[in-house]
């Protein structure tokens, strides 16, 4: 094997190429040229641009971030094996135990993709980082894919420092118990500084949201440790109407990863809604 297949780019290549679209949660039943994923699949999956993808694969730019280099290590589903190895083709050292991971078993994601029209899913890491959604969650919060990586973390959307946000959301959704929800988040994180001692990206995500949101400090200073579980939110969402889901969230692995399911209840309109608004696919906000 020459130097020129054991780049990043050309391992990018190989592995997009073996990922089927059905693995992906993609469908599969239109003529393709490509063998694998195309370049914008692979984009859409790592909520990053194809512009990007093409300049890696092409060698033109060698230095992903790590958090670029993990939804690029998601996207394949690579295993931890594949995935460190892709951090050191980038440059980088592999996450240790100290640090959080944002890696997703791909059994996991196989899981989550046969959810189909029926709920909204994301995947979150210890700190609240978002690091996996299907076309459910884009279809009825909008695309996170559109936010820069660092303002995908809910935890900075319930405590906003700047009055920028939200961003997990493109248009209204209200939680039907938000002092539930802040109380939760909070605890759930103080849960996870347990977890991760020594992770730089929680200490500086805490010390953040606790100088910028006296809401977030009176809670901080509270001390409870808990994990958020559940709740009920509606979603204005600008194709289909109001929709009310419940929102259930499911503790995963050591790396203590939030799996987040919104589903509607069964025979109900809302659930008809929650279906239309997944086959129609992300609404354009703009035209919303």
């Amino acid at each position: 094997m020459t130097t020129a297949e054991t780049t990043l780019g050309a391992t990018l290549r190989a592995w997009r190429d073996r990922m089927s679209p059905a693995a992906a949660g993609l469908p599969s039943g239109r003529a393709r040229r490509a063998k694998g994923l195309r370049r914008e699949e692979l984009a859409e999956l790592a909520g990053i641009s194809v512009d990007y993808v093409v300049r890696l694969e092409q060698g033109r730019s060698t230095t992903p971030s790590g958090q670029m280099v993990a939804a690029l290590a998601r996207a394949l589903q690579l295993t931890d094996t594949e995935r460190d190895h892709l951090y050191r083709l980038a440059g980088l050292a592999p996450p240790t135990d100290a640090e959080m991971s944002d890696h997703i078993p791909p059994g996991l994601c196989r899981l989550l993709n046969r959810l189909g029209d029926t709920a909204a899913a994301a995947v979150f890491a210890a700190d609240w980082q978002m690091i996996w959604w299907n076309r459910g969650w884009a279809a009825l919060l909008g695309n996170p894919a559109s936010k820069p990586l660092k303002l995908r973390n809910f935890a900075r959307d319930t405590f906003s420092t700047d009055g920028t946000g939200p961003h997990l959301s493109q248009w209204p959704v209200t939680s039907l118990d938000q002092d539930m929800v802040e109380s939760a988040v909070v605890s759930d994180l103080r849960r996870a500084t347990g977890r991760f001692p020594d992770s730089r990206r929680l200490t500086d995500l805490i010390q953040e949201l606790t100088t910028g949101n006296e809401r977030f400090a009176e809670l901080w200073a509270a001390g409870a440790v808990g994990a958020h579980r559940e709740d009920h939110k509606i979603v204005e969402h600008p194709v289909v109407g109001r929709v009310t889901v419940d929102c259930d969230v499911m503790a995963e692995g050591d790396a203590d990863r939030k799996i987040v399911v919104l589903t509607a209840a069964p025979n109900t309109e809302d659930e008809t809604k929650l279906r239309l608004a997944v086959l129609s696919g992300t609404p354009d906000p703009a035209r919303g």
